[in-house]
C-alpha cells in the first residue's frame, strides 16, 4: 500500500468524473505525446494510456516509481510509456527530447508557479497545459475577481487559459485543506516577445517586459505613475490616470514596454 508523502506534497486524486474531465481539456489522440509531472499511482496515466499516445512521466518518489514500473510494464516494455525518476524542476526540457507535446498533470501544488514559469517561459513550450491547481491559483490567473496579478499576466503573455472544471477536496487522498480546479492553457507560444520585422508590429523585448511588470506591482497599493516612473515616459503613463498594476489588462503592459 503506497502511502502519500507529505514532504513531495502528494494528494492522490480518486475522482474519474475528475480525470475525465482533465482528459476532455486535453483533447488528446493517439498521435500526441503527453509529458505528466508527478503521475502518482498511475490514476491519470493510466487515463492517457487508454487513447493510445505516447507518455513520459516524471515521477520524483523512488517507491512510486518502482510502482508504476510494476503496474505498467507492459505499456513501458511496448515503449507507450516513458518512465523516469527525477526532479522535474532540475531537468532541462531540452533533454527531455519534445518537439511537440501536451503538458497534462495533477502537479504538487507547492511547485505549481515554478512548473508554470519553467514551460511556459521555456524555448520548448507545450502547444497546451491541463493542470490540477489549488482553486483559488486558477481563480487568481483567470483575474476572476476583475484584479490582475503577476501570475495572471505571466500565464496571458504565453498562452490563454480557462477554467475546464472543479474539484471538492474530498475527491483527494490524502484530502487536502482546500478545494481544486483544473486550467488548460491554449495557443501558447511567445508571438508578443517576437523580434521587430519588417512590416510587422513592433516586436516586444522580453527582458524589457518583465522588468516593467515586476516594477509596476512592485508595490501594489501604489498608482503605476509612482511605480513606473523611472521606466516609462509621463506621457505613456498619463493613459492610465490613476490606475494600480492590478488594473491593467495584458495589452496595456504591451502597450507600456513599446
Amino acid at each position: 500500500m503506497m502511502k502519500p508523502k507529505k514532504s513531495l506534497g502528494q494528494h492522490f486524486l480518486k475522482s474519474r468524473d475528475a480525470l475525465r474531465k482533465i482528459i476532455q481539456a486535453g483533447e488528446i489522440s493517439r498521435d500526441d505525446v503527453i509529458l505528466e509531472i508527478g503521475p502518482g499511482k498511475g490514476a491519470l496515466t493510466e487515463q492517457l494510456l487508454a487513447f493510445g499516445c505516447q507518455v513520459l512521466a516524471i515521477e520524483k518518489d523512488k517507491e512510486l516509481v518502482q510502482y508504476l514500473q510494476e503496474k505498467f510494464e507492459k505499456e513501458i516494455k511496448e515503449k507507450r510509456l516513458i518512465l523516469t525518476q527525477g526532479d522535474i524542476l532540475k531537468l532541462k526540457i531540452e533533454n527531455l527530447k519534445l518537439k511537440i507535446y501536451k503538458l497534462i498533470s495533477n502537479i504538487p501544488y507547492n511547485i505549481t508557479g515554478a512548473i508554470l514559469k519553467k514551460f511556459l517561459a521555456d524555448e520548448i513550450q507545450p502547444e497546451r497545459m491541463v493542470l490540477l491547481v489549488q482553486k483559488e491559483v486558477a481563480q487568481r490567473i483567470l483575474a476572476s475577481e476583475g484584479k490582475e496579478s503577476i501570475l495572471s499576466i505571466s500565464v496571458k503573455a504565453y498562452g490563454k487559459p480557462k477554467m475546464a472544471g472543479k474539484v471538492q477536496r474530498r475527491y483527494f487522498s490524502p484530502e487536502p485543506k482546500v478545494d481544486s480546479a483544473i486550467i488548460a492553457i491554449t495557443n501558447i507560444s511567445r508571438k508578443i516577445f517576437a523580434p521587430t520585422k519588417v512590416g510587422a508590429p513592433t516586436g516586444v523585448g522580453e527582458e524589457r517586459f518583465w522588468e516593467i511588470v515586476k516594477k509596476g506591482f512592485a508595490h501594489k497599493r501604489k498608482k503605476l505613475a509612482g511605480n513606473l516612473k523611472d521606466m516609462v515616459p509621463r506621457e505613456k503613463l498619463a493613459d492610465f490616470g490613476n490606475k494600480r498594476a492590478e488594473d491593467l489588462a495584458l495589452d496595456d503592459w504591451i502597450f507600456l514596454a513599446r
